[in-house]
């Protein structure tokens, strides 16, 4: 429809501007495709303007459009689900093009990609292939000159930068939403229903399986369902509590007497768990229990992190039988020692192979995820103790612990050295270290991330909320068992709050690097920092 779109639009304008003869010596249509994507941006980036503008920027360069690639409803931030776009790399590898240029509307539709560099990737693959990237709408030629190059990479750090920002925004407003006692996404679950609200709280109608809220203003709360399914949950809390069945047995008695979900499917263990162990169910409102930021990595957040409105909703079961039925689930599992508990384990491993928090879940007589989590720190570390590898690389989390368990010694080297060198170091109210009483200073500590050719890279998120006067940005060295180096960036210089650094980053990073905190603080000591940096 787009590439008809884009096509008729060419041939309406070719009838409209005067006719003029075109010599044989004169350069032929260029052949092209155009890329296009929406996500949930704005209008402005609906996949018909984009390819109105493709489509003038093609009649007033002589190109001809010959294929449309579209992918609608997708996110940028990778490629995963962008089934045009991979398509369209796909055939570039394989040399079946007919067109030599690709048109993009400008390059947050290319993808607004976390890693700018996988931005890059892709493009150069385009071009190896062959084809051009042009960016209609950007005020640059993509021509591969030096000021294009630059202000390209900069365009590709603001389209990330974009979508970091914004889901910090999104993440503070859902947050404040469910202090508010609203409900942030996901199924009701059995016994209970979601209700659409107005902005004064006036409900407007039960939202049914698939159906999601129309207007920005109107909210969703929960609320008890049929009394048919409330029976049915605290019929499986009795059961529990009462007769001493364990969550695998209840499911086959539910089964037995033909019940279902409330998605009408067949009860498991694992399904009668979540109910005991929800606190919607006593109408607690908690949000950010796992977290899936910028569609990098699903992680279970730490109970600290979870944010919390308690008594948000009716609740369908008694506080009582709640947290009864959470003190058996607890004392289940502090019955076993941590033998016990790894021996199962090394059995679950030992049949099925690949294993899971799910996996773990459903298995009859096994004790919960939840249980491993909380004896050993993390189902990571259970899975390391049994010698089992999962398939995906969460060496990450290990890595993380060991950098948040570094800091205070870092602190520590840091003030001793501006100690040595003469300075008096304070801790202020808002947690930065204040030095001779005027200076505010942060850390940061980066891990060291392996590329797949074999370099090195290290990313930062600095404290530009807290606004301090400089920051000590520690590179850890490879294995990231220790510091590798230093540097020294005042506030100025962190505008963004991010920073990306390579193994060799030119004079401008280079300049602030130390290899030594005592010579870093010696010449900090002796020199203005607004000069030092």
């Amino acid at each position: 429809m787009l590439e008809t779109r884009a096509v008729g639009l060419q041939e309406q304008r070719s009838a409209t501007v005067p006719a003029v003869e075109i010599s044989e010596a004169q350069t032929p249509f260029t052949k092209a495709a155009q890329y296009v994507r929406m996500s949930t941006d704005h209008q402005r980036y609906s996949t018909e303007n984009q390819a109105d503008a493709i489509a003038d920027y093609a009649a007033r360069h002589h190109m001809e459009i010959v294929r449309t690639f579209a992918d609608e409803g997708r996110s940028g931030l990778n490629i995963e689900g962008r089934e045009s776009l991979r398509q369209l790399i796909d055939e570039i590898e394989a040399g079946q093009t007919a067109f030599q240029a690709l048109l993009v509307y400008d390059v947050s539709r290319w993808g607004r990609f976390q890693d700018a560099d996988e931005s890059a990737y892709y493009e150069y693959l385009c071009r190896k292939g062959g084809v051009k990237v042009i960016y209609c709408a950007e005020p640059f030629e993509n021509d591969g000159t030096p000021v294009s190059t630059i202000v390209k990479s900069v365009k590709r750090a603001m389209a990330g930068e974009y979508s970091r920002e914004l889901s910090s925004k999104v993440f503070a407003g859902q947050c404040r939403l469910i202090e508010l006692g609203y409900r942030q996404g996901g199924p009701a679950g059995i016994g209970l229903r979601r209700l659409l609200v107005d902005e004064r709280g006036d409900p407007k109608g039960e939202l049914r399986r698939g159906e999601h809220k129309s207007l920005q203003t109107d909210r969703v709360i929960l609320v008890p369902g049929p009394p048919e399914e409330q029976a049915l949950v605290r019929r499986i809390y009795k059961l529990f509590l009462s007769t001493g069945m364990t969550e695998g047995a209840i499911a086959q008695q539910l089964n037995r007497e033909g019940l279902v979900t409330d998605r009408e499917r067949s009860w498991t263990r694992s399904v009668v768990h979540q109910v005991l162990t929800n606190e919607k169910y006593i109408g607690n409102n908690v949000y950010n229990r796992v977290s899936f930021k910028l569609k990098q990595r699903r992680v279970r957040n730490p109970v600290e992190s979870w944010i919390r409105a308690e008594g948000a909703f009716d609740g369908i079961v008694s506080q009582d039988a709640f947290h009864k039925a959470r003190e058996i689930i607890l004392a289940r599992s502090q019955r076993l020692s941590d033998e016990d508990l790894l021996d199962r384990l090394r059995l679950l491993v030992a049949e099925r192979r690949a294993i899971s928090g799910l996996v773990i879940d459903e298995r009859p007589g096994m004790p919960s995820s939840s249980a491993y989590r909380s004896r050993f720190g993390s189902l990571l570390r259970a899975y390391q103790l049994v010698g089992y590898r999962p398939a995906r690389d969460y060496r990450y989390l290990d890595i993380n612990r060991r950098l948040r368990d570094l800091h205070p010694q870092v602190l520590a080297n840091v003030r001793a050295g501006i100690e040595r060198v003469g300075g008096d170091v304070g801790l202020g109210p808002d947690g930065l270290m204040r030095v001779n009483g005027e200076l505010s200073l942060s850390i940061a500590i980066a891990r060291c991330q392996e590329t797949g050719s074999g370099g090195y890279r290290w990313r930062f998120g600095f404290d530009t909320g807290l606004a301090p006067d400089v920051t000590v940005a520690v590179r850890m060295a490879g294995g990231n068992d220790t510091p590798m180096d230093y540097f020294l960036f005042p506030s100025l210089d962190l505008a963004a709050g991010r920073l990306r650094l390579a193994e060799d980053n030119g004079l401008s990073i280079d300049a602030y690097r130390f290899d030594d905190l005592e010579e870093l603080f010696a010449l900090s000591m002796r020199v203005p920092f607004t000069q030092a940096a």
